[in-house]
């Protein structure tokens, strides 16, 4: 749930801040105001496209911020902490945006961490979602209507069981394509992995050799280099004086001699124990270190042909290296892999014969999963199609027909079902759009081919409406989502705008007075001018003051007949609005609604009866 909105410096809004509540909150005001304003601000917080036009004239940068409770939200929590964006004792979210007047450039920040703009969309649209007066376009959109239709019918656990089938039968087929591509040149290919399984076999190969033959060679090409050296320095420590390139006492000698003289002083003066310690360990060194020459030298045994072997080796490595276009750990690990090979190639047709007979499994268990979604499928759309003729009815269109065409393709390589090939992918075998017949007596048709701007508004509130007990984002903004549906349907629009609230917060702009009488919270926007600038405020209304504000958007300016109908109109959402309250708490406690409750809510019918007779 959204609970503060603060803008900064966005278009024409210098300071916003904006406390929001749970259930139904309505924002109002005239055209131009800044309504839609707060709704691209909005839509910049969720990660959509930052323009620098969005920056105030004479402002450094544009800033959004918004602080969301996590406690109706926690579908998303896992994700907050594999990005490391949530502490464990967290329970609210801090989405912020930034726009750079000079750059154009935006930065995004989770509980004050920069993230990518993917990570932020990710997040917003979990969080929020916005449906504007122009998104019945979605509608038309038949791609939409697929996930609609699943999302309803809480289908996508079946849905992704038929996924995972699908991948597991593309990778058989992709396996069998492959040996099948292979099968014309098989023979060919078992050569060629036997030439280089012996190759590899004969030469022996091991890994690291190369690198050890090309330290030896160095030790070969400058033997008598390193015995000269290293009979100098073994001289020089232990070998005496006759051995030494500096005439005098052996350096191990000459520390064994410096050890004692210490070891004497820390006698006579403790102070310099330390010091007598270090000598002793250092004189220990220096016949470690002579010792360790003394192998080193005598270790050293070099052939004087061994050179010759090591570069016909070296010479042997490399022209295998350039005939398989591979180095050395390469070879190995594909001779290891040759033999696998070779056995799968000499017996290709067995393997293809299995995997045939695995792809003949995989296609009848997808057909069975397959078609049961289908017919699940089948059965939710006509639920669906009910549902919203329903809602359309209450919207003042009872003569809606509405229906989900679900058909199939025909494909030779297709799942088995009913004695037919049906085209498939991971949504499985069905094609679904949405079809609808506004007027009694027409056909049905797409969407896109018959339905108004008006009624395209009505259904996707009716969609809306029915889909928002599956809708896990807690968030909902309508903006102006009424355009095209007629003042006298208004009653209705926000009876369904604030039944989303049993399941969701809903924030809406509208221009109807009988859908902001339904708000439990209700805002004013207003546009003021000061100092040679334009502003956007936003205050909360009280009972007076809505009073006022539905008294001027039925009439434009309020007097005494204009609030006598605003009191009027606020006083039928209300007892509406409590009647349901009752209803659904009887309905909670197994009771039914008591005799006067059914005839509150017979009342509405008969009105909306009413209502809609009078509609042309």
């Amino acid at each position: 749930m959204l609970l503060e909105l603060q803008i900064r410096d966005f278009a024409i809004i210098d300071r916003l801040h904006l406390r929001l509540g749970e259930g139904f909150n309505v924002l109002t005001g005239e055209t131009g105001a800044g309504k839609s304003i707060i709704i691209d601000a909005l839509g910049t917080l969720r990660g959509e496209k930052a323009d620098v036009s969005f920056v105030r004239a004479g402002s450094p940068r544009a800033r959004i911020e918004g602080v969301f409770s996590l406690e109706d939200c926690p579908a998303i929590l896992p994700f907050l902490q594999e990005y490391g964006l949530l502490e464990d004792d967290d329970t609210q979210v801090i989405l912020t945006r930034e726009i750079s007047a000079e750059s154009g450039r935006s930065v995004a920040r989770i509980n004050g961490r920069a993230v990518s703009t993917s990570v932020l969309r990710e997040v917003g649209g979990r969080l929020l979602d916005i449906h504007g007066q122009h998104e019945g376009l979605s509608l038309f959109n038949t791609r939409t209507h697929l996930e609609m239709l699943d999302r309803f019918g809480e289908l996508l656990p079946l849905r992704e069981q038929v996924g995972e089938q699908v991948a597991r039968l593309r990778a058989i087929r992709e396996e069998l394509a492959e040996l099948r591509r292979s099968e014309s040149r098989r023979q060919e290919r078992i050569e060629e992995l036997r030439f280089l399984l012996e190759d590899v076999q004969a030469a022996k190969l091991r890994p690291g050799e190369e690198e050890e033959l090309a330290r030896e060679r160095q030790v070969v090409q400058n033997a008598a280099r390193i015995t000269g050296l290293a009979g100098d320095a073994y001289a020089d420590l232990y070998g005496g004086r006759e051995g030494a390139r500096v005439p005098g006492r052996p350096v191990v000698e000459l520390m064994a001699g410096v050890a004692g003289a210490l070891d004497e002083l820390a006698r006579l003066d403790p102070a310099v124990a330390p010091l007598a310690a270090q000598a002793s360990e250092l004189h220990y060194q220096l016949e470690d270190l002579a010792q360790a020459l003394r192998s080193y030298r005598l270790g050293l045994d070099v052939e004087p042909d061994r050179i010759d072997a090591i570069e016909d080796r070296l010479t042997l490595l490399r022209d295998l290296q350039r005939k398989y276009h591979a180095d050395i750990p390469r070879l190995i690990e594909r001779a290891a892999s040759a033999e696998a090979e070779i056995e799968k190639l000499t017996h290709s047709s067995e393997h293809i014969a299995a995997l045939e007979a695995e792809e003949g499994a995989a296609l009848r268990a997808l057909a069975g999963i397959a078609g049961e979604l289908s017919r699940r499928r089948r059965s939710v759309g006509d639920e669906l199609a009910r549902q919203i003729e329903g809602a359309m009815g209450d919207l003042a269109m009872p003569n809606v027909r509405f229906y989900v065409s679900i058909e199939h393709e025909e494909d030779e390589q297709g799942v088995p079902v009913d004695g037919r090939r049906l085209a498939f992918d991971r949504t499985g075998i069905d094609r679904v759009e949405f079809l609808i017949a506004p007027n009694p007596g027409e056909p049905l048709k797409p969407l896109a081919k018959i339905a108004s701007g008006g009624e395209s508004a009505r259904l996707l509130l009716a969609l809306k409406s029915i889909l928002s007990r599956v809708d896990e984002v807690p968030t909902l903004i309508f903006d102006e989502i009424d355009v095209g549906v007629g003042g006298r349907a208004g009653q209705v629009v926000g009876q369904k705008l604030w039944a989303i609230t049993t399941n969701h917060q809903v924030i809406c702009i509208t221009h109807l007075p009988q859908v902001a009488a339904f708000a439990d919270a209700h805002y004013h926007i207003a546009k003021e001018f000061a100092a040679d600038r334009t502003r956007t405020s936003v205050s909360r209304l009280d009972d007076g003051q809505r009073v006022d504000e539905l008294a001027a958007m039925l009439d434009g300016t309020p007097s005494e007949h204009s609030r006598a109908n605003a009191r009027e109109i606020i006083q039928r959402a209300t007892g509406w609005k409590q009647r349901r309250r009752e209803d659904s708490a009887s309905r909670t406690a197994g009771e039914a609604p008591d005799t006067e409750d059914q005839r509150s809510i017979a009342g509405d019918a008969d009105a909306r009866g009413t209502l809609q007779a009078t509609l042309p």
